[in-house]
């Protein structure tokens, strides 16, 4: 199959090709030309308004529901709306029933998209089902494609099994994901604590929850001199603790979801059960500390947090809502109205390798693994947007900037329904 992109801007900043418009000619999965102008006959050609390319983008942490809550998302309908969304790549967390805890599942989840433009790269379960009390068969899951291991939300409460863990994963070259929030802390909480919780009367999460437990898992991290990953940053001091043990060369990576460089505290209006998130939602201030993580690379990643939840699950107090929003379709929207053009894609595009994704150029030769879009096409976002087989999702009536046209990847363009 040849796929023929005309009149396609590339933005790719490690390129000579930054930002000049080319035709593109894919054959067989792979970019077999680059020029002005190509007139060669092609399966299929994508002539779109202000088209505009550049590398595939990589999230790393996306939930569906299968296996065991296929009624939050499938695999294919996930993977249909993460390409649609211009991720090429996804790193799929174990929160699902059973477990992803031993070398089938793992399996099982790169099959599920060994054909499709968005390919699974699977975090597995630190511990067994992810109950936080042995070790999962960790070495195994590596060999079988997974990229990370850690218990989705959970805090690692046992330091002892933190440091075993670490030790024994850097012997094959492993990264560890340890959410930070200190189970006492936050227990029972259900927002930031703070001015906003005492005016909704809702019991909070102090910001302390998150600091206490990096810099614990940094202690730990140090002795240990292995690889850690902390997902969801969001406080200011969680930034300046993490800031302070890179310059200290420990290998840390770290991500920031959209909601907390968007949304605060004070967006919580009414009671939206759209807007309980874990971690939480936190203030102004953490807001800017987060950016400014991002733009000097203390943040390595920007992830959607996407977590599909059903109707069942939401439609309640807010107490007992379940937390979590589905965010792929939002990702790039959200980035370009907070960074220029070429820091979002930048921030949707690094560090791949961190977690054993490749990463492919835009030349003649390389595998075609691109993301095409639209970056001045203004919307409101709303119902209507979402792709997801679930709705809530905390960024309904927000002004969104760009729109994302789809992905090629493996021989195969997914193309946005809305858009194309």
């Amino acid at each position: 199959m040849s796929i023929l992109l005309k009149n396609a801007t590339i933005v790719d900043g490690k390129s000579n090709l930054n930002f000049k418009t080319k035709d593109i000619l894919i054959n067989d999965g792979n970019i077999v030309d680059i020029a002005d102008t190509i007139n060669t006959k092609a399966s299929q050609t994508i002539k779109l308004e202000n088209l505009h390319v550049s590398r595939g983008w990589m999230d790393t942490s996306v939930c569906f529901g299968e296996p065991g809550f296929e009624e939050r998302e499938t695999i294919s309908n996930g993977l249909e709306t993460a390409a649609s969304s211009g991720f090429t790549s996804i790193l799929l967390n174990p929160n699902c029933d059973p477990a992803i805890d031993n070398h089938s599942s793992v399996e099982f989840l790169k099959r599920k998209s060994a054909e499709t433009t968005t390919e699974i790269y699977p975090i597995g379960s630190l511990t067994n089902n992810s109950k936080g009390e042995e070790l999962a068969s960790l070495y195994d899951m590596k060999v079988a494609g997974a990229v990370a291991f850690g218990d989705y939300k959970q805090t690692v409460k046992d330091t002892s099994l933190l440091k075993i863990s670490l030790e024994y994963s850097k012997t094959f070259g492993a990264r560890i994901i340890s959410f930070s929030q200190d189970n006492f802390l936050s227990e029972n909480g259900v927002i930031n604590e703070g001015i906003i919780s005492t005016k909704l009367g809702l019991k909070g999460i102090p910001s302390i929850s998150e600091s206490i437990s990096i810099f614990r898992d940094i202690e730990i991290l140090e002795y240990s001199d292995g690889k850690i990953h902390f997902p969801f940053v969001n406080t200011k001091r969680g930034v300046e603790l993490i800031r302070d043990a890179k310059k200290r060369n420990l290998d840390i990576t770290c991500s920031a979801s959209l909601a907390h460089i968007s949304l605060s505290d004070e967006d919580i209006i009414d009671f939206n059960t759209d807007f309980k998130l874990i971690p939480p939602l936190r203030g102004s201030s953490d807001v800017q500390a987060i950016k400014q993580g991002i733009i000097d690379g203390t943040i390595d990643y920007v992830t959607s947090m996407h977590e599909p939840i059903n109707d069942d699950y939401k439609k309640v107090v807010f107490d007992h809502a379940l937390p979590g929003s589905i965010s792929l379709e939002c990702a790039f929207g959200i980035l370009c109205n907070n960074f220029t053009l070429e820091k979002s894609i930048d921030i949707l595009t690094r560090r791949k390798t961190i977690f054993n994704i490749e990463d492919f150029p835009i030349e003649i030769g390389s595998k075609a693994n691109l993301t095409i879009f639209n970056p001045e096409s203004n919307y409101v976002f709303s119902k209507k947007h979402i792709l997801s087989s679930s709705k809530n999702c905390a960024f309904i009536g927000l002004n969104m900037k760009g729109v994302v046209y789809g992905s090629i990847n493996n021989s195969k363009a997914t193309l946005n329904r809305l858009w194309t």
